[in-house]
């Protein structure tokens, strides 16, 4: 037996019993409750518009598409701008609004549009702003350049 095997044991032991007990934190609530507004779009999959669980509210990702209309708008600045009216119909469905909003993700399919992402993000929020990750990838659904979830606190 090599002297690293009990140690090895150990660790791994204390992640399983770490992970149960933020398991047992984030579930031992009155259970996880979704949210549904005829606001945004419709799910284009099977997941929730926003899950409530306990003091917070979890937005899945949201693309620019008019929730009547089922389209996409023709710029990126357009696209930023729907996506967020779809997410403050999501967080009002909650009883929320942006001062809520913790933090933010946002996923562009060209950091080039950066600039204009954030130009419209920044006319929704006002100081302390969430805390934020920008990451560019390979594609979103529906040929959207820009989707956004949000991590909100129930007060």
């Amino acid at each position: 037996m090599n002297g690293s095997t009990p140690i090895l044991a150990l660790v791994f032991a204390c992640g399983l019993l770490a992970g149960f007990g933020i398991y047992a934190a984030i579930s031992s609530g009155p259970g996880n409750t979704a949210l549904y507004t005829a606001g945004a779009p419709e799910p284009i999959g099977p997941y929730s518009q926003a899950v409530r669980c306990s003091d917070y509210v979890f937005t899945s990702g949201q693309i620019g598409l008019d929730p009547t209309a089922g389209t996409l708008p023709d710029t990126v600045a357009g696209e930023t701008a729907q996506v967020m009216e779809n997410l403050q119909a999501i967080l009002a469905e909650g009883g929320l609004d942006f001062p809520d909003v913790v933090q933010t993700r946002i996923y562009l399919t060209d950091l080039a549009d950066f600039e204009a992402v954030n130009a419209v993000y920044a006319g929704y929020f006002e100081e302390p702003y969430p805390a934020r990750s920008t990451v560019q990838v390979a594609g979103l659904p529906k040929g959207a350049r820009v989707e956004i979830e949000m991590v909100a606190r129930v007060r």
